[in-house]
Order: C-alpha cells, then structure tokens, then sequence
C-alpha cells in the first residue's frame, strides 16, 4: 500500500529527531511519552489515507464511491426490480377483492394484487407484483397460497398458476464496475453495436446481452438478453428493453429485441459414495455448482464442457467416484447457438 511505512514507531522517530538533542527523549521521558499517542493517531489517519486512495480508482472503488466514479461517465446503478405475475383468486360470488390486496408465500414472501376485482362464479384473475423489489419475488408456481391477515383473511383463498418472475436485486458493485469499464474501453457512438449492448445493459433486470447488427438485412438490429441470473428474461424485462432502446436508437432502424432460449443441461451418473455421505446432499451440491458453472460460460460462446461438468461432480465433497456420467445423454461437449443460454435442467444421481 502507499503508505505501508508509515507505522507509529517510525512516525515517532521521526517526530523525536526534530526535537532539541538537548532534552530528555529516553522511553519514560517527558518529550518520549507525550508524543507516542500522537505517533499512533498519524499512524492511523494514513491507514484511512489508503483506504481513500483506493476509494478514488473504479476498480478498488465500492459503494456509493462506486457510484460516483460511475457517474462520471454517465452509467448509473440500476434499482431493484419487483417480480410480477398473476394469480387466481377464489370466494363468495359478487365479492370485491381490492386492488393493493396483500398475498403471501408459506416463507412470507409479500405480494400486492394491481386492480381491484369482482370474484364471478366464485373466482378472477388478477396481475400481481411483490411487495419488496428482488431476487426474492420470483417464486415457483403454486407457492402463493394466503391471503396476509386482513378483511378478506379466511374469506377468499389464492393461488399462482404461473411463476412470479422478472424480480431482480439492485446491481451490485461487480456488475456496476463492469458496466462502468465496458462504457470507458468499448465506446458507444452513432447506434453500433457497442451502443445497442450499452442500452440494454441500463435497464435493470438485463444482466448480459448479445448485438447482432444488419441480422435481417440492412437497418435491422437483433438484441438477445439474459437476466441478472443469467437466465431467459421475464417478457417484462424484454419489453422494458424494447421500449428504452427504441428510445435511444437512431431513426431508421428496425429494432427486434428477444430473450435468451434456454438450453436445459440434464445430467445423469451412479455414483459411488463415502460412508455416511448422503446422495440428496450431493445431488443439491453439485446441482449448485452446475448453475455456477452454467452462469460462467453463459454468452460466452464456449462450449458446455463434459469434463469440466465431470470435474465438478467428483468435486463434492462425499463423492468417491462416478460411472455412466450422461449429458443431455452423451458424452460430448454442447455447445449453444448464439442466442441460447445453458441452464440446469434435471440432475438424477443414483
């Protein structure tokens, strides 16, 4: 570090040699003791010079530092985004269900219906969205299942048919300082595909995306996201871009912006355990790794490596080895098409 010399004992010395050689300054003295705590303090105002020092570069930044350093070049750190879907809800006939009616998850997880509603026949459909932007709004068909404790508590029961997706967490400072540096050492000019790439990235919920200029001849752009998962996008996401970038975008171009097709990984192998390891703990390891790994590679445009996916298998902590190990049932790399995107599909480890 800059300042890496700077310790009390050398800052002390420093501070005995300018006094008179003539005074008293052993270990115990007058002079000796009153300036060591002033020594300690300049010790410990350079280790917050360091931290300063690193808090003004972008790639040792963080925070609202982060921020700001980014704001220079115009790129700013993206909300969180709420997750929305619909759900069923079910009752008297004629009964009224208020729009900003509150729903939960078994986890308490929050949701909020968006119009008010009139059960007929005894039910009606209703766009929803959660309560608190995030990762966390995106829950599985069929998890929806109470209405929180209210007037209507006990009277009407819900469901979601469907997933809740589209929810994203605010960007972070890795995926901040990334964007930052891809606007500083790829610059944007005039709409190319440096441009387009920018624009889709400023939208939150795009976590990455692909530019494919003159795709369907000339004047056309194809633009193919992926989420802040590096996942297919919620339609809500990919409309959200559509919309901005046909607000940024020169005129004359004909605009087509699509998610990512996901490409499911299916996985399957007998494995061979240690004693006392338990093969549904492996199974959820590895099936985490795998998602890591998939994340890794996703618009990359590297292969699905079977070794690599093999490697991670005898990694597990429990596993002694493995036979009979199958990737979407072979033994070869896969490699997606330029707008697919690898994700876990079913892992079935006996």
């Amino acid at each position: 570090m800059a300042y890496e010399d700077k310790t009390p004992d050398l800052i002390h010395g420093s501070m005995l040699e300018n006094v008179d050689p003539a005074i008293d300054m052993r270990e115990g003295s007058v002079v000796h003791d009153l300036t060591k705590p002033a020594a300690i303090e300049i010790a410990n105002a350079y280790i917050e010079l360091d931290a300063v020092l690193a808090l003004g570069f972008a790639e040792t930044s963080e925070g609202e530092y982060l921020d700001m350093r980014a704001s220079e070049h115009g790129v700013t750190r993206k909300a969180a985004v709420k997750a929305q879907g619909s759900v069923t809800l079910t009752g008297p006939d004629g009964e009224v269900v208020p729009s900003g009616t509150r729903l939960q998850t078994e986890s308490e997880v929050f949701f909020v219906t968006l119009a008010d509603v009139t059960l007929t026949g005894g039910t009606a459909t209703v766009n929803a969205e959660a309560e608190e932007a995030g990762l966390a709004g995106n829950v599985a068909a069929g998890t929806i299942t109470a209405l929180a404790p209210g007037d209507l508590y006990g009277i009407v029961s819900v469901t979601n048919a469907l997933v809740f997706d589209g929810g994203a967490d605010a960007e972070d400072d890795e995926a901040l300082l990334a964007r930052l540096l891809d606007r500083v050492r790829k610059p944007a000019t005039s709409g190319n595909a440096a441009h387009y790439k920018q624009w889709a990235l400023e939208v939150a919920g795009v976590g990455d995306a692909k530019v494919y200029p003159v795709w369907n001849g000339g004047g056309t752009v194809k633009v193919v996201l992926l989420d802040t998962e590096k996942t297919a996008p919620a339609p809500s996401v990919v409309t959200a871009a559509t919309d901005y970038i046909e607000s940024q975008r020169p005129i004359g171009v004909t605009l087509t912006v699509v998610g990512a097709t996901e490409l499911a990984i299916n996985v399957a192998a007998t494995m061979t355990l240690a004693s006392g390891a338990d093969i549904a703990d492996v199974q959820a390891q590895f099936t985490e790794s795998l998602a890591d790994y998939l994340k890794s590679v996703a618009f990359t445009g590297e292969q699905i490596r079977y070794t690599r996916i093999a490697n991670l298998l005898i990694d597990v902590p429990g596993v002694i080895d493995y036979a009979s190990l199958t990737v979407n049932g072979g033994t070869a790399n896969i490699l997606p098409t330029d707008e697919q995107v690898g994700v876990v599909g079913s892992v079935t480890l006996t």
